[in-house]
């Protein structure tokens, strides 16, 4: 019997209290908390630090009284990078492990491939990265950015602040930079940027040899227009890109790139001092200034190690996590559908000093914040807006634009504005 089946049971019978705050009173099995990140594979660069963040937000609830009065325990897989074997580690532990909530993923097709798994079996997915949007189930919170709170305000950036003419499209060959650029293209092509202005160019997973790409982006500028790098690299590739850019003699003056995947964790592996000045849009950094981020930084070295970093997608986990506790609390379960249910209105407050907000589409509103690399790897936050509310269902592409996502009144995530239909029930994959 599952642990949402226990509780179920437990509270219905009256057996089940918690004495204080900081009170655990024993029960028959821990709360399971999948943990699903790659742990070894080209994503690991990446991924391996978010594993540690849920341990340690484990670790921090436990001390303060677990949850319903159970101690939480850590589930940890390593799918190793391998898209297919995310869907066979989901299900593991599901049925095997009995887990109550998966927090896991990096990457969109690894998210695409447990999207049917999750859904089978009515399991939660907190997934804490930047992505395509075009997708919305009822089984995925989805604490990342979406395009209108990354993509487009740093194309906006380009455009408006830095007067780039000509765009060069660079992404990992998988559906979150395909689907973004998608996006991009037209946006640009709205704002009155030509086809021809557009370079579009995806890389496998793991590309080291950037020397033509590199040249084919400086030669865009040949005729003097602005040329601005818009980065959908995922994972170890960076590191060559980046290098490639220093070896080529490219400045953030001469060519800005503006990088979707890489933050602070992701430089830590790098020689920085040629990339100061190219940027990054995240909805955090570990550079804001707050007292919830200056608590968080410290808690996480304490944990970690001096010289770890802190990066966007452990906010998302950390706002993710505890939003789920809240939701579970309120519902007195951790049945999947009460705390669906208990989610929709959650607030905690963000590491960059505002509120973030769970909203019935299950996104976030987050402020959106560009931030210029230092020499040190850090960045400094040079635009931040207030919180912006996540979309599902982008308004740059036609068959897009006439959808919503509304789980908590309208119970679909794909309602049609214009024929008041809900055309799918489930996720668009």
């Amino acid at each position: 019997m599952s642990i949402r089946s226990i509780l179920y049971s437990t509270l219905s019978a009256g057996a089940l209290c918690i004495t204080s705050a900081t009170a655990v009173v024993a029960c028959e099995n821990s709360i399971k908390v999948g943990v699903l990140h790659s742990l070894s594979g080209s994503m690991a660069i990446s991924e391996t630090t978010l594993k540690d963040a849920m341990l340690m937000l484990i670790d921090q609830q436990n001390a303060s009284g677990g949850l319903l009065g159970c101690e939480l325990e850590a589930v940890v897989v390593d799918p190793a990078s391998d898209w297919p074997l995310f869907a066979e580690k989901a299900r593991e532990l599901l049925t095997v492990n009995e887990v109550d909530v998966i927090f896991g993923n990096w990457t969109s097709v690894s998210r695409k491939s447990v999207l049917p798994v999750i859904e089978e079996l009515n399991g939660l997915l907190f997934y804490p990265v930047q992505y395509e949007g075009e997708e919305s189930s009822k089984n995925v919170f989805y604490t990342g950015a979406a395009p209108n709170q990354q993509a487009i305000p740093a194309t906006d950036y380009f455009l408006e602040e830095l007067g780039v003419e000509k765009f060069a499209l660079l992404g990992t060959d998988y559906v979150y930079p395909r689907t973004t650029n998608n996006i991009l293209e037209s946006y640009l092509k709205d704002k009155g940027i030509e086809a021809d202005d557009i370079f579009v160019n995806y890389t496998p997973f793991g590309q080291s040899d950037w020397a033509t790409i590199v040249a084919d982006v400086v030669a865009l500028g040949e005729d003097g227009k602005q040329v601005g790098v818009i980065s959908t690299i995922n994972g170890d590739a960076n590191i060559g890109f980046y290098k490639e850019l220093a070896a080529a003699g490219i400045s953030a003056d001469d060519i800005p790139v503006v990088a979707f995947s890489v933050g602070e964790e992701e430089l830590s592996g790098l020689d920085t001092s040629n990339l100061v000045g190219h940027l990054a849009a995240w909805n955090y950094f570990q550079s804001a200034e707050s007292e919830a981020n200056a608590d968080f930084i410290a808690a996480w070295k304490a944990f970690a190690g001096e010289e770890r970093v802190t990066n966007d997608p452990m906010e998302a986990h950390f706002i993710g996590f505890n939003m789920w506790v809240n939701a579970a609390t309120e519902a007195g379960t951790t049945d999947v559908d009460a705390v669906r249910a208990a989610m929709y209105g959650q607030e905690y407050p963000n590491l960059t000093g505002g509120t973030a907000v769970m909203l019935p589409n299950h996104h976030l509103a987050k402020p959106v914040l560009i931030g210029e690399i230092q020499a040190d790897g850090q960045f400094d936050i040079i635009s931040q807006t207030s919180e912006v509310p996540g979309d599902a269902w982008t308004d740059f592409l036609p068959a897009s634009a006439v959808l919503k996502s509304d789980w908590k009144e309208l119970g679909c995530g794909m309602y049609n504005v214009e024929t008041e239909t809900c055309v799918q029930l489930t996720s668009n994959y």
